[in-house]
This record gives C-alpha cells, structure tokens and sequence, in this order.
C-alpha cells in the first residue's frame, strides 16, 4: 500500500448504514487508501454486505475475536449470551468464501510504515482489551512502529508514550519524533463512549496527523434491519444511546 492519507477503521459489526457513511466521509477527506483494525462482523443485521464493501475496497485487514469466532466453530460459552446469540447468527449469514476470507487473516500486520492489530500487540490471539494507560504501555514494549491502530473496546482514543504514557484529550493528534501513539479508531458500527455517530480515523502520513472523526448515519434504518432478522431488540436500542 502506497497513499499519503488512509482511512483506519473497524468494529463495523455489520452496521452498513453506518459503513456508507464513514466510507462517503473518508472519500471528502481525500482518503487514498483503506485500513481496517477487524470485527465486520457481528451485532448488526448486514454481514455479508459490510463484509464485501471491505474487501472490494482492497483495505489492509487483521482479524477481530467476532471476525474470528464466526469463522470458526469454536466453543462460545465464554461469550456474553448476547454476543454468543449474534455469532450464532451470523455464522449462518456467511457463505464458505467468507468464512475462508476471515479465518486467513492476519492478527497483526504492517502497512505504510505503522502496525495495525485488533486488539493487543503481546498477544493478540488472547483478545486482550485496553482501557488505560498502564494497559497501554504494557503494549508499548512489542510496538516496533510508532504508530499502531486498533480497536475492540469501542471507544476512540490515542495513547501517546514519551517518558511515560499519556491519554490525550485531542481527536487531532501531530504525530512527534521519538514519541510513539496507540491509536484506538473507536467502532463504525456500534460506538460505546456516549456518541452513537460512527467514529474512524484518517491517518495523514505526509502531514503526520491522526484525525479522529464522527460521522452521523441513519440508526433508525440499523435498528429496522436488526429487529427484522429477530437479532436482540438490545442491540438495537444501544446504538442510539451510544453504548
């Protein structure tokens, strides 16, 4: 991949309204190239269709835990009965060149100059999440870029470690020499920090700035299609409300 300004996104779970809206966003930014840090599947009611968006976009991709668990027949009693429902589903939405497509993707892979990983960089096969700083820096010491993009918990949010590790409070961040960034691109499809518009990031490697950005998208078209394929009336409700 060669661009000067991608769009870092993930945690779609099959939310198309939603992907419609950040891929529009992400071509007016001027977006040449296309990243995603895994889990297009799962909660929302269009799989398949995300799923194909993604790959016709030719993005660089790591797998997520759904990604992962829809692909495989693996045991899910240690899921939350809600997730563990939706798998169940969404299993049965895929076709085999699907299921192949997830079950080979990487966990972690570089491109343009950074690292992009689900979930953690120690061990990204174990789902580990990030919620703070001293999560983050134990991340810290298998970063060999100093920039890394990820996901799974949800919420937007950029790490930054100098001296010692910082949350920083600007969705611009100007990426400085000698300091390394853990980038959370927050979820496309179901956003858990309050604020129900999709969130993604673009990455300006020229300028060396990281964007995160919100995007508004029809929920109530999301809701519809989730509540019509009889997937949890929860999973609807909580993208309105952002959690």
């Amino acid at each position: 991949m060669n661009a000067r300004k991608c769009a870092i996104l993930g945690d779609i779970h099959g939310n198309l309204e939603a992907l419609e809206a950040v891929l529009e966003d992400a071509r007016q930014q001027g977006v040449e190239a296309y990243v995603c840090v895994g889990d297009m599947v799962g909660y929302n009611a269009n799989p398949a269709e995300c799923l194909a968006k993604v790959r016709a976009l030719g993005a660089v991709t790591v797998r997520g835990n759904h990604d992962h668990y829809c692909a495989h027949n693996e045991s899910l009693d240690d899921f939350h009965p809600l997730a563990a429902n939706v798998v169940d589903w969404t299993r049965r939405q895929l076709s085999a060149d699907e299921i192949e497509y997830l079950r080979n993707l990487r966990l972690v892979c570089a491109a343009n100059g950074f690292t992009v990983v689900h979930s953690t960089l120690d061990m990204p096969e174990k789902w580990g999440y990030v919620f703070d700083c001293l999560d983050a820096d134990a991340n810290f010491n298998y970063q060999p870029t100093s920039v890394c993009f990820h996901g799974h918990t949800h919420v937007p949010v950029v790490y930054e470690k100098q001296s010692r590790v910082t949350r920083l409070k600007e969705t611009k961040v100007r990426v400085t020499l000698g300091r390394k960034y853990f980038v959370n691109t927050g979820s496309v499809g179901q956003p858990r920090d309050g604020d129900p518009r999709a969130s993604y990031v673009t990455y300006d490697m020229e300028r060396g700035e990281i964007d995160i950005r919100r995007v508004a998208y029809d929920i109530q078209a999301a809701q519809k299609k989730i509540r019509a394929v009889g997937l949890p009336d929860r999973l609807a409700q909580r993208l309105e409300i952002g959690r």
